[in-house]
């Protein structure tokens, strides 16, 4: 969609990159006729995740499983690695992990509603006929009308409509807008990234937005033809901020990129703002929402969350892994952005969110490799000693057992002992810090009880996953030169430590 202060990101998250001027080799290869090559030499470059084939890359957009196969869009540039001129990519994948990708599926219309740029937004099947809703963005025709204003830019967003009617590889748009203006009454921060669901014989819609001096908001419409809509009310409403910002989204004063949805015995809500997502759990009743218990989605580089429904039902949670790397970087490198591992959302018995990694993912596993504690004994330590990831391209597990007097803490290191990543655990009372690097997360862990994490590494891209229930997605922009050993504290109250290498989608990192 728009760059979070899409390019304010970095400061949003407050986390240190290890960053690299532009690579000796990219200043080998220079020439177009080469950039293919560059890319597929390209070691920070993931292998397993899904991105473009080249070129720039943010928000997940109407994902869907349909006629046997997931369909991912997301907001893409075609013209570099960078934000500007924001199309629909598609790619579509038979199991959510090993994806091809196709022909850019929406595009701005040269002085359409949305010459400016075709942004984040949903598809659902109306009898089933995939039908796409998203926000359009032009200039307003005079400046009351404008409903972005990001101290960049200044534009009216408006909610367009698609459809499809051969298997969502081409898009007819319809003539106007289906959703022009937000409500009269309403003095709006934003006006975008529709999220839609049916409810009885009716369609609901809910838009992410904010009103000015009253905080964030997501507003509801409903329609019987998802082509006339009536506005209803805010689904709910934020707090007004007492920071100060041009940017509505940097301060809360607008949440983003809503996703509302049954889980279990509740109702969830996604939004994103002030550089992370944020979850809500509660009853949805009389067609607001009320939440019951609340938390952060991913403490680091993640961003505009949507969530889908997998063949068998279960809740799917995808989102936009963002560069922390200074732009000139991206640029020169090629390419920018990463779509997340697919991760399965349920609720705990008190009604926290879960998270964890898709089973999908494990189909990319190699030989296993396993250490069982104690580590201090000789066999374990020869094992650990031995272990290795290589082209950094792993998944890692790690039990322990909490322990206040022996922190826990793992290096990665190469074996020219080049620092790349430190996961570290502290316990504090009742809640505990967690942390990749200078990343860090709440996770409250309970004492004695064993705590188990699981972390992908994936060229710059690592993502770690804690008991279910807490997340960090770390970027890292160095490549040792050697594989990487394994080192946990002396004393840390390891039980087992297991490496799987992954395989790559592709061979040469141009079509994952």
């Amino acid at each position: 969609m728009h760059k979070i202060s899409r390019r304010r990101f970095t400061a949003a998250l407050g986390t240190t990159a290890v960053t690299l001027s532009a690579p000796k080799w990219i200043s080998a290869l220079g020439s177009a006729e080469k950039k293919a090559s560059a890319l597929a030499l390209d070691p920070l470059r993931p292998q397993f995740h899904l991105l473009p084939a080249a070129n720039w890359m943010n928000d997940p957009n109407g994902p869907i499983f349909f006629e046997g196969r997931y369909h991912m869009f997301y907001q893409y540039d075609p013209f570099g690695a960078f934000w500007g001129s924001m199309h629909w990519a598609h790619g579509t994948s038979p199991d959510m992990v090993h994806w091809h990708h196709e022909p850019i599926a929406i595009a701005p219309t040269p002085n359409g509603y949305d010459r400016d740029g075709v942004f984040s937004g949903a598809i659902v099947l109306d009898r089933g006929t995939p039908t796409a809703i998203y926000t359009g963005v032009a200039p307003p025709p005079s400046p009351s009308d404008a409903t972005l204003k990001d101290g960049a830019h200044t534009w009216r967003e408006v909610q367009c409509l698609a459809i499809s009617h051969d298997g969502m590889r081409t898009w007819q748009k319809a003539r106007d807008p289906i959703l022009s203006s937000p409500p009269d009454a309403l003095n709006v921060t934003g006006f975008r990234d529709p999220c839609l669901w049916r409810e009885g014989d009716e369609w609901r819609m809910v838009l992410g937005s904010g009103v000015a001096g009253k905080g964030g908001a997501i507003l509801l419409y409903r329609s019987t033809d998802l082509r006339h809509w009536t506005y209803l009310h805010p689904l709910i409403e934020g707090s007004p901020s007492t920071s100060k910002s041009v940017n509505p989204v940097d301060t809360g004063e607008m949440w983003e990129c809503p996703d509302f949805f049954s889980l279990g015995d509740r109702h969830a809500l996604l939004i994103s703002t002030m550089g992370r997502v944020f979850w809500k759990v509660g009853q949805y009743k009389d067609q607001r929402f009320l939440p019951e218990k609340e938390g952060t989605v991913d403490f680091g580089a993640y961003y505009a969350a949507r969530t889908m429904l997998d063949r068998d039902g279960n809740r799917i949670l995808w989102g936009w892994i963002p560069e922390t790397r200074p732009e000139k970087e991206h640029k020169a490198a090629g390419w920018a952005g990463v779509m997340s591992l697919p991760r399965v959302l349920t609720l705990a018995p008190d009604g926290t969110l879960r998270m964890a990694p898709s089973p999908a993912v494990e189909t990319f596993r190699g030989e296993l490799v396993q250490v069982r504690g104690p580590l201090d004994s000789a066999p374990a330590a020869k094992s650990l000693a031995a272990m290795r990831i290589r082209n950094l391209a792993a998944e890692l597990e790690v039990t322990f057992v909490p322990d206040a007097n022996h922190p826990f803490s793992l290096e990665l290191r190469s074996e020219a002992d080049e620092p790349f990543a430190t996961l570290a655990y502290r316990p504090e009372g009742t809640g505990g810090d967690l942390s990749i690097n200078k990343t860090h997360a709440v996770l409250a862990a309970p004492a004695g009880q064993p705590l188990r994490l699981r972390l992908f590494v994936d060229g710059s891209v690592l993502e770690l996953f804690a008991n279910d229930t807490a997340a960090i997605t770390e970027r890292v922009y160095t490549a040792p030169q050697t594989p990487l050993k394994i080192a946990p504290r002396p004393r840390s109250a390891v039980t087992e430590i297991a490496v799987w290498p992954m395989k790559p989608i592709s061979s040469d990192r141009l079509t994952s």
